[in-house]
C-alpha cells in the first residue's frame, strides 16, 4: 500500500508559541514539510517573503511548501500537497488562535484523499498566561481534552512548583495524554511523526538553502540572544520515549485491541505490522494510532516475508516494562483456535477504502 503522509494539526490560543514550534520543524534538514497556515496575517515564518494573498504556495528554501487557505479548502489543499511530485512527508495544519480544533480534526479524518490520514492534534498551551487566558475563553479546556499531545510550552518563565501544578492540571483534564514541557517551542520531531533518512551533506539540484543551512552558525541563546554556539542550554522538556515490540507468535485482536482502546498513560503514538491468531486469515494488518485515533490497514505478507508482529510505542513519561507486558499478554499461546469473529474488533477501525482491499484479497 502507498504510504499515507499523516496531517498534523498545532492549536493553541493566541500567543502560546504554535509558529515559534513550526519554525523549528522547519529547520529539520531531512524533512519536506507541507505546511497550512489558517491565517497569513498572524503568520511570522522565518526567512519566508509571502506575497499574502489567500490560496498562494510558497516554496521554502528547503523543499518544504507553505500556503494558507479557509478552512472551507483544506479538501483541494490536502489534494495538491499530498501530489506524488510535492515529495511532502508530512503536513502541518497550524490553525488560527481563535480556530475550533474539532472542526480541523473533522476535516482530516473524514478526508476521502487516500493519500493522507490523521497525524494528531498537538495543543501549545502557554505556561505563563494559560490560567488567565482560560479565564477569558473557557473553551480552552474543550481544546486541551481534544489533544492528543500537549506542549507545554514557555516553561522556562515560571516556577518549578508553578510548572508542576499546572502539568498536574492539564494532565487531569487529559488523562492519559502526554504533557510534555519545553521552552521556545523546543520539541523533537521524533516525537511527531518519523524522519526520514536523507544525506545531509547531498546538495539538491536547483535548490535554495535549508533553514538549517542558513542558520548553520547561528546558536538561538535560551533567552533569544545570539551566542558563539559554546552555550549550554538548559533544556526543560522531557524525552520522549520509544517502547518497541516484536512477537513470533500470532497476537488475539480482542486483547490488542482493548489495549489500544485503553492506552499505556503518556502515549501519542503507535505504529507497526500486525499478525493475528485466526487461522486461515493471509492478511497482515498495519497499524497507526495517534492519541486515541486508530487505523488499520489489512494488506498481504510480502513474498518470504515472515510472518512476525513487530510495534513500536512512542509518547512522554511511557513504563517501558508495564507497556512490554501489556504488549506480551495479547500473544495469543492458548491451543483453543480464534474463529473469524475474533476480528470484528478490528473491523471498526478499517477504513472503507480498507474495507474495500478486504475484499480485493478475499477474491
Amino acid at each position: 500500500m502507498n504510504r499515507r503522509i499523516p496531517v498534523l494539526i498545532v492549536a493553541g490560543f493566541l500567543g502560546a508559541g504554535k509558529t515559534t514550534l513550526l519554525n523549528r520543524l522547519l529547520r529539520t534538514r531531512e524533512l519536506r514539510i507541507g505546511v497550512v497556515v489558517n491565517d497569513f496575517g498572524a503568520v511570522n515564518i522565518d526567512a519566508m517573503l509571502v506575497a499574502g494573498q489567500v490560496d498562494a504556495m510558497v516554496s521554502l528554501g528547503n523543499g518544504c511548501v507553505c500556503c494558507a487557505v479557509d478552512v472551507e479548502e483544506l479538501d483541494e489543499l490536502f489534494d495538491r500537497l499530498a501530489h506524488p511530485k510535492q515529495k511532502i512527508d508530512v503536513i502541518v495544519v497550524e490553525a488560527s488562535g481563535l480556530a475550533e480544533p474539532r472542526n480541523l480534526i473533522r476535516m482530516v479524518v473524514n478526508s476521502d484523499n487516500p493519500r493522507i490520514r490523521y497525524g494528531g492534534l498537538v495543543e501549545v498551551v502557554d505556561a505563563e498566561h494559560f490560567q488567565e487566558s482560560r479565564e477569558r475563553h473557557p473553551e480552552l479546556t474543550s481544546h486541551v481534552r481534544l489533544a492528543d499531545l500537549v506542549v507545554l510550552n514557555k516553561a522556562d518563565r515560571v516556577e518549578a512548583g508553578a510548572l508542576d501544578a499546572l502539568r498536574a492540571e492539564l494532565s487531569e483534564l487529559t488523562g492519559q495524554v502526554p504533557v510534555y514541557p519545553t521552552s521556545h517551542g523546543r520539541i523533537d520531531p521524533g516525537l511527531l511523526f518519523d524522519v526520514p533518512t536523507r544525506d545531509p551533506d547531498r546538495p539538491r539540484i536547483g535548490e535554495q538553502l535549508s533553514f538549517d543551512e542558513l542558520l548553520h552558525d547561528h546558536t538561538e541563546h535560551e533567552h533569544g540572544e545570539d551566542c558563539d554556539g559554546h552555550c549550554d542550554h538548559r533544556h526543560l522538556h522531557d524525552g520522549y520515549d520509544s517502547v518497541s515490540f516484536t512477537s513470533d507468535v500470532d497476537l488475539n485482536p480482542r486483547e490488542l485491541i482493548a489495549l489500544l482502546e485503553d492506552p499505556p498513560s503518556g502515549l501519542f503514538r503507535a505504529k507497526g505490522v500486525l499478525a493475528f491468531a485466526v487461522p486461515g486469515d493471509p492478511r497482515k494488518f498495519v497499524l497507526h494510532m495517534v492519541g486515541r485515533h486508530i487505523t488499520l490497514e489489512p494488506t498481504r505478507w510480502a513474498r518470504h516475508e515472515p510472518r512476525i508482529s513487530n510495534l513500536v510505542l512512542i509518547g512522554s513519561g511511557l513504563d517501558g516494562d508495564s507497556v512490554t507486558a501489556r504488549l506480551r499478554a495479547t500473544a495469543h499461546h492458548a491451543t483453543d483456535p480464534l474463529d473469524d469473529h475474533a476480528l470484528l474488533p478490528v473491523w471498526r477501525y478499517v477504513t472503507g477504502d480498507d474495507e474495500d482491499l478486504v475484499d480485493s484479497l478475499d477474491r
